[in-house]
């Protein structure tokens, strides 16, 4: 629980038809990383089918828009990736052809429709204008009318010889321009170049706007009913040719491809020519739960989990944290860092304790304590971070009862323990004592880590010195005695440096030396550990600046009066303590535990496990 667990290595040979329904299967529990192959991999055996994938990204160029979602699912198939990527495009084309016409005739309904509904809202805005808009759709000599609408707070260049009127709508300006159509094309190149759009009035045009309106109301009921016969005709090609089964047949395939290196496909020695098999090994975390998952596929595979004397030499395998389910969202924390080494220590159970304390003692109030704990409950699955509110807000509502506060107010309940700025100097001190116990216990455990990694002499000789002569600054504050560990610890560091002269008949000046230089070694790590223990002082004056923006919003409030305005306040002031003092304790508990006790022990060695992706496609058996 407190050391990092090494994945095991796995080797799965299976059929070569069948290595993407292994792959797929390996890839979907979730728990496989997959050694990578440049040599006798797919890329090797053929490469990705380039020109498939070029007509397929020319046809979804064209027709994206009116696929369906692929398929979820996929009954495994005994086929290649390349036959699987051959069929889908062909399918896919054969679809194209049928439906091209109908594709077409909603582009050209769909146009009109915008046509209508842009000459809609001209109408609309020149309703009491004099325009005779009969003549507008039937404009001729040489002589045009077009309708423009622009982005609002667009200009572009109008020619000179244009008649224009414009109407400003809520999100774009319209421009009904009437002139020679020359003028009138150059003004539509200028449109479209800024991202407008045109529009042609119909020839059906009636003098009066009004009448134009109810015209155009008529033409967008027909066009609708048009463009369901047409969408409807469109889904029932999509339906017959299957096309969501064909969009997850690319997705796989495609999938595939991006992974084939994982597969080493090799001729079996012996075998006949037809015999040809694939080989996909690497590294698992849970390994009952891949032999089910290559169980239920259906491949025509074998999987093996070696011993570790049979792995390859050379690799160094994936490490894995594993913690009780209340300790698993403090693995955040290391995971900032990076992951211990096999001989490292995960610290995630001890701070699953240590990280609720700091930020209670800094926060402490009943009510905002059990307001915490609610929101990361609340939110714990959208944003899972915010788990670390729930252990931190019950922290808080218990370090509120210590404390005296609820919700700012100190006279609601009678503190166990005092009134943070009544008493200022217990409150500092606690977490310097604490903060003391918790760097020893790093030091603690950098000394089991000593003893996993096979150097417990060595720690031995140059660390614990500083362990004793710290425990001895730390205990003769209490009582005179613990000078005598100090001395007993500058005498371990002298002779551990003089000890550490490995030449036979070295001169007794230099083995001084050497032991002055372990004493200097003791003195630098035992400074650092002494500020490292006075950057805890943070959490007491962390919770006297509570305390004081606590007491700062009831004044406020109490001078509002014991009306409306003193609840008001009273609320807004807890707001705002929450928002602010939340993000800010947050960031101190975390540089308390990064820059402090994680120097003492922490270092990041280790190799996450980084399992494969699963496929967008899920396979299922026939």
């Amino acid at each position: 629980m407190i050391r990092p667990q090494p994945c095991r290595w796995f080797e799965v040979v299976v059929a070569r038809d069948d290595a993407f329904i292994a792959l797929e299967a390996l890839a979907g529990a979730g728990t496989a990383e997959i050694e990578w192959h440049t040599q006798d991999s797919m890329v090797a055996q053929g490469g990705r089918p380039d020109e498939l994938l070029k007509r397929y990204a020319a046809l979804a160029q064209r027709y994206r828009p009116y696929w369906p979602p692929p398929a979820t699912q996929r009954e495994a198939e005994r086929k290649s990736p390349g036959d699987a990527l051959a069929a889908a495009v062909d399918g896919l084309t054969a679809w194209a052809k049928a439906a091209e016409p109908l594709v077409a005739a909603v582009q050209a309904a769909e146009g009109r429709q915008a046509e209508l509904a842009l000459a809609e809202s001209a109408l609309a805005e020149l309703a009491g204008s004099h325009i005779d808009f009969s003549l507008l759709g039937q404009a001729n000599h040489g002589v045009s009318a077009a309708l423009f609408a622009l982005p609002r707070g667009i200009d572009v260049p109008v020619p000179e010889d244009l008649l224009i009127r414009t109407v400003d709508l809520a999100s774009e300006r319209l421009l009904l321009a009437v002139g020679a159509a020359e003028s009138i094309e150059t003004m539509g190149r200028a449109v479209t170049e800024a991202n407008g759009r045109r529009a042609r009035f119909p020839d059906w045009l009636a003098p009066s706007a009004q009448a134009n309106l109810d015209l155009v109301a008529e033409q967008k009921h027909k066009l609708q009913a048009e463009l369901a016969v047409q969408r409807a005709r469109l889904h029932q090609t999509i339906e017959s040719h299957r096309l969501d089964a064909l969009l997850a047949d690319v997705a796989r395939a495609t999938w595939c491809f991006e992974h084939g290196g994982a597969i080493r496909f090799a001729q079996a020695e012996g075998a006949s020519p037809g015999d040809v098999f694939a080989r996909i090994t690497g590294w698992t975390a849970e390994p009952q739960r891949l032999v089910e998952a290559v169980e239920a596929s259906g491949a025509r595979a074998l999987l093996r989990l070696p011993p570790s004397s049979e792995w390859p030499k050379g690799v160094r395998p994936p490490l894995v944290l594993r913690n009780p389910w209340w300790a698993r969202p403090f693995e955040l924390f290391p995971r900032l860092v990076g992951m211990p080494g096999a001989g490292g220590a995960d610290p995630s159970v001890l701070l699953a304790f240590a990280v609720p304390l700091m930020f209670g003692y800094m926060f402490g109030d009943v009510g905002q304590g059990l307001v915490l704990a609610a929101v990361g409950l609340a939110l714990r699955n959208r944003v899972p971070t915010l788990r670390l509110l729930v252990p931190g807000g019950i922290a808080a509502s218990g370090f509120g009862f210590v404390f005296g506060s609820v919700f700012c107010l100190e006279t609601v309940i009678h503190p166990l323990w005092l009134l943070p700025l009544d008493s200022p100097l217990p409150v500092l001190v606690v977490p310097l004592a604490a903060g003391g116990v918790l760097l020893t216990v790093g030091l603690l455990i950098e000394a089991l880590e000593a003893w996993w990694q096979l150097r417990l002499a060595q720690w031995a000789r140059d660390d614990a010195p500083a362990l004793l002569v710290y425990l001895g600054v730390l205990g003769a504050l209490l009582h005179p005695a613990g000078w005598l560990a100090v001395v007993v610890g500058v005498l371990w560091a002298i002779a551990g440096g003089a000890a550490g002269v490995k030449r036979p008949g070295t001169a007794l000046a230099l083995r001084l030396r050497a032991g002055f230089a372990g004493l200097g070694e003791l003195v630098e790590k035992t400074l650092q550990v002494l500020i490292n223990t006075l950057s805890f002082a943070r959490v007491g004056a962390f919770a006297l600046a509570h305390a004081g923006l606590a007491s700062a919003v009831v004044a406020l409030a109490e001078a509002a009066g014991h009306g409306i305005g003193f609840w008001l306040i009273l609320v807004v002031g807890n707001l705002l303590i929450l928002a602010i003092e939340g993000l800010i304790v947050s960031i101190q508990t975390t540089r308390l535990v990064l820059f402090e006790f994680f120097t003492r022990f922490f270092r990041p060695e280790g190799r996450a496990f980084r399992p494969l992706a699963p496929p967008p496609v899920t396979v299922k058996e026939t």
